[in-house]
């Protein structure tokens, strides 16, 4: 299938937030408090006559989208950009297209298009300060055979969520890593 195709049948963002199960509130809560700054929006205003659009592949109970997909959102509505959420888990074939470092499903992976579904962006699925956090914590956690790893494991990851909902530095980082991919 080419992108146009993958577009086509992704969800739009009223279509997937209503499908949500998890992470629902949440994500909401950032998109309600995150705003661009006038700057932003300028540049982001650039874009309008590129028609650009993006496939959004992500899953509601991904930490990683909870907290990118809200602002990529405002992003998409300051560019004009129409959004479409295609799910990792049903799609496989386009998800095994965008690896993380060859080897990795994870998300959310954001793929821009432009008018005629050619691919001019792809970013996800964290911004790199923000991976850089997440691999700082994750060094802090005891040995993978260790009898509380697992226990540290998922205190970390609630940690990183609540970070995610609130901290608006992280929100900030996120928004200028997905602006440098789009504006060049």
């Amino acid at each position: 299938m080419d992108l146009n195709a993958w577009f086509q049948k992704g969800l739009t963002a009223d279509e997937y937030i209503k499908s949500m199960k998890q992470n629902k509130e949440e994500m909401h809560t950032i998109y309600e408090h995150f705003s661009l700054t006038s700057e932003d929006k300028d540049q982001l205003e650039t874009l309008r006559t590129q028609n650009l659009r993006a496939i959004v592949l992500t899953e509601d109970w991904c930490g990683d989208a909870l907290l990118n997909n809200p602002i990529l959102m405002r992003i998409a509505e300051a560019a004009g950009m129409e959004l479409r959420f295609v799910l990792r888990d049903q799609n496989l074939e386009l998800m095994d297209q965008y690896l993380t470092n060859g080897t990795s499903r994870a998300i959310p992976i954001y793929i821009f298009l432009n008018e005629e579904g050619r691919e001019v962006g792809v970013w996800g699925p964290r911004a790199p300060e923000v991976q850089a956090l997440v691999m700082e914590r994750r060094a802090a956690l005891p040995a993978k055979e260790a009898e509380d790893f697992q226990e540290k494991q998922m205190a970390l990851y609630k940690g990183l969520a609540a970070s995610y909902q609130k901290d608006t530095a992280i929100w900030r980082m996120v928004a200028n890593s997905i602006m440098t991919t789009l504006i060049k």
